[in-house]
């Protein structure tokens, strides 16, 4: 900014009418061109040398009292007390993050990053594994604080040199992780998508099995569920698989464990992919997969040999369209040359910056890279990290693995406890038939707490009504767990409950609630595409949640038809039987060629159904 005032200084003295004293050395004669080179050179060091002495410290965002991320500039020998105060601080970032924080060491609470020496960064870290190592022997603290039971792992050291008079400084970020307690992991789930044949499958075999694939497919052979998807090599069914992170950041996979159970029992964060199938004909199990199980992330795989194909523009408009933050990962880069994986991501960033979409792609090059990206991809929707990697040869795999570690949920512990505290409600997603054990049906806990032993109201029916049942045995990840919480999907064992009065997009919710279920429903829509025009009498695909059915548009709210483009509040009326949704849920509408997104804004419950279910309710109250 200091140069360019003085150009502007020196360029108005020179306006017509004006005149500027040429330079004591040239008063009458012209400079040479080896003296104004050289005068110019000088100048320049000069500029260059001021500049660097006056350069601006850099800054990070200033801390937030809320969240996980805390700044420190020094841990230096604390007193007992102030050692007791930064164990609350500690206690109180861990419990923002559910289990993890990041301690920025060397940054002022403004994020000046003013960095430590040598010394005083390892006296810092030092003091900070005490704060997260048992405490009982050290401080005289209540039986309920005696141990915060947590491990630090460095991501990464960075030096600071502002100042040429300062020696080298550096400032470190420090992830802590709680040790898992009772299978109270943090659980994250990441949603494959991407075009069939670009190597989701396999990416998250050699992910969760920790073994190379060897080109031909080896890796995601224990990821299929049907004997026709071995055949063919294509996903069509929804499928899930695990990948741990212990204490320590260290991968945890079948690669070390040989269950699952070992698996859930030994990480501290778990990652469950939901593989999702790529072709067009499965689209809507797709979608079911997007919609019901409520994916905090999701990873779109893009071929490096084919680029953008298929379904891929589709896939990322649904996430986007259902508000899903989603990365990318270009596979089979050890297929193509340098010059075709760049023109795949070329193809990718175009699309990324395009109106419709307006994200800032960043390739991840380094586990800084990698760092970065995961702390910025929650912090700013626009954010969208690109993998380039290879399940054959194991380029870059590793970068994945830091990101997915790092990767911290979007909701805190305050949202998770008022859904704690809310009724229990549980969506049915799957239903099986188990030997020696009888009817089971697996889903997700929207709300509330769910105990073995409990007694709860399933439906509705197709009469729409709700029926008794006790939750039996309840499985996490394979393994058994006593207690659900908001947020985790599981398996409820049902016993002998008739299997043929359950099906998918029922709920499972405590008695004490009066469930409105509904024929007709409102939503404000846009109608993303449509090959002629959307009006009353349309059949359309409606997905709500865990809701898949078709349903007739009855009418349309000031206007006649909607073409391509246009908004409207709809009434929907379902063509089978009443469902229960969600006054403000998401909603996604399809049927051939049609797309439509929006929300429900009314629900219009029949007066007779509604007297019926708050019956059923207090009797089973």
């Amino acid at each position: 900014m200091r140069m360019m005032d003085l150009r502007l200084s020196e360029s108005a003295s020179v306006f017509p009418g004006q005149s500027r004293a040429a330079p004591a050395s040239c008063h009458g004669r012209k400079m040479s061109k080896k003296s104004r080179t050289k005068k110019g050179k000088r100048g320049r060091r000069r500029k260059s040398k001021k500049s660097r002495n006056n350069k601006t410290p850099p800054y990070l965002p200033p801390e937030a009292e809320e969240g996980n991320i805390e700044y420190k500039l020094k841990l230096v020998n604390p007193t007992q007390y102030r050692f007791e105060h930064l164990a609350t601080q500690l206690k109180w970032r861990l419990q923002e993050g559910r289990g993890e924080a990041v301690y920025q060491i060397g940054v002022e609470d403004n994020g000046l990053l003013v960095g430590l020496t040598d010394a005083d960064m390892t006296a810092s870290l030092k003091t900070l594994r005490r704060m997260a190592e048992k405490m009982s022997g050290q401080l005289c603290v209540p039986a309920s604080f005696c141990r915060v039971g947590a491990d630090i792992t460095l991501l990464r050291e960075r030096e600071v040199d502002y100042d040429s008079h300062r020696n080298c400084r550096k400032i470190a970020e420090v992830l802590v992780r709680k040790v898992p307690d009772d299978q109270q992991f943090l659980d994250l789930r990441v949603a494959v998508l991407g075009n069939v044949d670009s190597g989701k499958s396999t990416l998250l075999g050699v992910l969760t099995q920790g073994e190379l694939d060897n080109g031909r497919g080896r890796a995601r052979l224990n990821l299929f569920r049907h004997l026709h998807e071995i055949q063919t090599g294509r996903t069509s069914s929804i499928s899930f698989e695990i990948l741990g992170f212990n204490s320590k950041g260290e991968v945890v996979n079948y690669s070390e464990s040989r269950t699952a159970e070992e698996i859930c029992e030994s990480s501290s964060k778990m990652i469950t992919f939901i593989d999702l199938a790529g072709h067009h004909k499965y689209l809507k199990t797709t979608i079911f997969g997007l919609t019901s199980y409520c994916p905090d992330f999701a990873m779109l795989v893009v071929s490096a040999n084919t680029g953008i194909a298929g379904t891929t523009r589709e896939h990322l408009g649904l996430a986007m369209a259902l508000k899903v933050p989603i990365f990318m990962v270009v596979s089979k880069v050890d297929l193509c040359t340098r010059g075709t994986v760049e023109r795949t991501l070329r193809q990718l960033e175009r699309l990324l910056k395009q109106p419709g979409c307006n994200k800032v792609p960043m390739v991840v090059s380094s586990p800084d890279d990698a760092v970065t990206a995961a702390q910025q991809f929650t912090q700013s929707s626009s954010i969208t990290p690109i993998f380039p990697l290879s399940s054959v040869s194991g380029d870059s795999l590793d970068l994945l693995q830091v990101f997915l570690n790092i990767l911290p949920p979007l909701s805190n512990s305050k949202e998770q406890e008022e859904l704690m505290q809310q009724l229990t409600e549980f969506q049915v997603d799957e239903i099986y038939s188990v030997p020696d054990v009888g009817t089971v049906v697996g889903g997700t806990l929207y709300s509330g707490v769910c105990k073995e032993g409990e007694r709860l109201v399933v439906g509705p029916t197709d009469e729409g009504r709700f029926l008794r049942l006790k939750v039996g045995s309840i499985q996490r990840n394979r393994s058994a767990c006593r207690v659900l919480r908001a947020g985790q999907a599981a398996t409820l064992a049902l016993g002998n409950f008739d299997r043929s009065l359950l099906r998918k997009g029922m709920v499972m919710v405590s008695p004490k609630m009066n469930p409105t279920i509904c024929c007709q429903f409102e939503a404000a829509i846009v109608l993303l595409f449509h090959a002629k025009t959307f009006r009353r009498g349309s059949q359309v695909t409606v997905h709500v949640g865990n809701v898949r059915q078709t349903a007739t548009v009855e009418y349309l709210h000031g206007k006649e038809e909607l073409r391509t483009g246009e908004r409207a509040v709809v009434r929907f009326r379902f063509i089978k039987h009443p469902e229960y949704i969600r006054l403000g849920a998401k909603l996604l509408f399809r049927e051939g060629v049609t797309k439509g997104i929006g929300h429900v804004t009314r629900l219009l419950p029949t007066s007779q159904n509604h007297d019926q279910n708050h019956h059923q309710n207090l009797q089973d109250h």
